[in-house]
């Protein structure tokens, strides 16, 4: 491994997740799914899990220093997400996130491989503080993610029931439709999502608002980065809120969450594409 974060195993997740699909693909033609081939599903996503985040680790937190950037942040995003749904598949009817949470991770795990991230810090790997909130930061961002895939699903699913779409009877999108649990559940699911996602980002950012100094080695910057986290900040607040003060739902609900989702995405990996794949510095 270079000090760009650069590691020779780095193909390895995006390929076993190539498979993961081909099996999933395999397992649908079928049109059958047993308790074992659901178990070997669980148990190839935990493997695959533990070998990314590994992966990650090591080629973020380097000998030379701590290593990042948009394509990094994004695979850790991608991590998180498919780490939460692999839990809660376990207790919630969720496995129509399936085939999102792994694409969504194939693509992402793709990134590092060709945008290798840069040196931000060779002292910042030692840090607790920084190491917390980074974690904190990633997790939240993560959670975030997967609501972002919840409310999409939600707004086919609602396309598909209200605007009353011609199914053919027996084709994958019927058996698909079958398959999704009630619009009342996933959505409860959804701002599950997101009231533990909003928790983690408001310690994300007013940590870094706060403790900018120490977390950073540096006073608090008022750039670009920071602006689209605090507008983000406020949109998943102002939603929660509406969810509480009028009960909002149905369209109003998943549009609020996708444009709270991606002015968050501007600030966390917007902010890093530009400097390193526009600009192309640090």
């Amino acid at each position: 491994m270079d000090i760009l974060g650069y590691s020779s195993f780095g193909w390895l997740p995006p390929a076993l997740y190539l498979l993961l699909l081909l099996f999933l693909s395999q397992r649908a033609r079928a049109g059958k799914e047993s308790a074992l081939s659901a178990g070997v599903m669980q148990a190839c996503i935990f493997v695959i899990l533990i070998l990314h985040g590994i992966e990650l680790h090591d080629s973020v937190f380097t000998p030379a220093g701590f290593v990042f950037g948009f394509a990094q942040d994004l695979s850790l995003i991608a991590w998180v997400g498919l780490a939460f749904y692999w839990f809660q598949s376990w207790f919630l009817p969720i496995a129509s996130l399936l085939w999102m949470s792994i694409l969504f991770a194939l693509v992402c795990s793709l990134l590092p491989i060709f945008f290798p991230g840069v040196l931000i810090s060779p002292v910042a790997v030692s840090d607790p503080w920084f190491k917390a909130h980074f974690i904190v930061a990633t997790i939240s961002v993560g959670l975030l993610s997967l609501a972002a895939m919840q409310a999409m699903l939600m707004s086919v699913y609602d396309r598909a029931l209200h605007r009353q779409l011609a199914i053919v009877p027996n084709s994958r999108l019927a058996h698909w439709l079958e398959d999704l649990p009630p619009l009342m559940m996933m959505e409860g699911l959804l701002f599950n999502l997101l009231y533990v996602g909003f928790a983690l980002l408001t310690m994300t950012i007013f940590s870094g608002l706060f403790f900018s100094q120490v977390l950073f080695g540096k006073p608090f910057v008022f750039d670009h980065k920071t602006i689209f986290a605090l507008v983000s900040w406020v949109l998943f607040a102002g939603l929660l809120i509406a969810r509480w003060w009028v009960g909002l739902r149905g369209w109003a609900a998943i549009r609020w969450v996708l444009s709270a989702y991606v002015v968050l995405l501007l600030a966390y990996v917007g902010s890093r594409f530009v400097l390193e794949v526009v600009l192309q510095r640090a």
